[in-house]
């Protein structure tokens, strides 16, 4: 282009098609079969894991109380998928890039698209337009940050990411499908409409067997730690020098009758017992942050042009008061003397700021980065 600048479209091919690596286990375990039991267990009782997060994320975001019951989990084949499916369908891409990288989409019927759609817009009878895709887009970005979130206090793994959710309403037949036998969770949602609704989402055979294999091998990795002398009659147990020139504490199981204490744990300080070693629980941050490999994906695109604009405000007119408009026409616009200006880059709201003159130049001050939550209500 002449301007140098690249589209969304040009930025968004330009950073998937970036490799980025996987952070390996370094634990040994064994490999998990594509389809197999073990890891469609592993896989149900992570996604498992997801529901209530799904159902408070969506309910926030439609005003209403939906809730995710499932999922489901079967090995299935492309052909015993698109018997399942209604003929036309919104499938939603979201491929993870990073932690365990490879196909993963979630496929909405086309009724329930639509459903979900009206109500984070509040519009009835709404069209799946570009609009409503940036919608159903958002309601999956926020599905993928929730297993995210899990898969990262599960296996430990903090690289794992996901690419932007890419919606597109088609006939089923035409829906990008992993080869041979991949993971299919089917959830059953509730939207409040009386209605019961259901969401497929698919997983590529590397992603599944990846995930599985990750999930096992942490929760295979350390035996249970058992209670100090559990069992034990302390009778038996070697004499404890407690210091001080105290007595040891051999041949305490008869005293008076008194049962055998085992299953205590005795770890005070200077008993020579061997205390449990506690250490305080560090939680992993909520919001996934970017890894190096994201950063440098970033880098790649940093002296590209974009558009930025500044919205003073909006109004809409009827054609013939536009067709009437001439010289000295006075337009009302719908924001209020002082009230922050939208800053938009490629149309899209990401900050508000307050208009200041440099020289004799207009400018901008900005005063508040806005959030994603905040930019899709901004679009509705």
């Amino acid at each position: 282009m002449s301007d140098g600048a690249l589209s969304q479209d040009e930025i968004d091919a330009l950073l998937a098609g970036v490799d980025s690596s996987a952070l390996g286990s370094s634990a040994p375990v064994a490999a998990v079969a594509s389809g197999s039991e073990d890891e469609r267990k592993a896989i149900q009782n992570f996604l498992s894991g997801t529901v209530d997060s799904q159902s408070s994320n969506l309910s926030m975001l439609t005003g209403n109380d939906v809730s995710f019951r499932g999922p489901n989990v079967v090995p299935v084949s492309r052909d015993d998928l698109l018997s399942q499916l209604p003929d036309t369908v919104t499938a939603i891409k979201a491929d993870f890039n990073s932690g365990f990288p490879g196909e993963h989409s979630f496929i909405f019927a086309e009724d329930t698209a639509k459903a979900i759609a009206a109500l984070i817009n509040k519009e009835e009878n709404i069209e799946l337009d570009e609009m409503a895709m940036s919608v159903l887009g958002e309601v999956v970005s926020q599905m993928v940050g929730s297993q995210i979130t899990e898969l990262t206090n599960k296996t430990g793994n903090k690289s794992i990411s996901a690419l932007a959710p890419e919606a597109a309403n088609v006939a089923k037949a035409v829906v990008a499908l992993p080869g041979g036998t991949f993971i299919n969770a089917v959830y059953q949602l509730n939207l409040g409409d009386g209605k019961t609704h259901q969401l497929w989402e698919i997983f590529g055979p590397s992603v599944s067997q990846d995930i599985a294999q990750a999930l096992n091998a942490k929760n295979g990795g350390a035996a249970p730690v058992q209670p100090a002398f559990a069992g034990m009659d302390m009778g038996a147990m070697p004499n404890l020098s407690m210091g001080g020139g105290m007595p040891a504490m051999g041949g305490m199981g008869a005293m008076g009758g008194m049962p055998a204490m085992g299953g205590m744990s005795m770890g005070m300080p200077g008993m020579g017992m061997g205390g449990a070693n506690v250490q305080s629980v560090q939680f992993p941050n909520l919001m996934p942050q970017p890894t190096s490999q994201e950063q440098g994906n970033i880098g790649l695109i940093m002296d590209v042009f974009m558009e930025m604009t500044v919205e003073l405000g909006r109004t809409r007119k009827l054609i013939k008061e536009i067709l009437g408009m001439g010289e000295g026409t006075i337009i009302e616009l719908d924001k209020l003397a002082g009230e922050p200006v939208d800053i938009l880059v490629n149309h899209k709201l990401i900050a508000k700021g307050e208009v200041v003159v440099i020289d004799e130049n207009f400018g901008v001050r900005v005063t508040e980065i806005v959030s994603p939550m905040e930019r899709m209500s901004s679009e509705q």
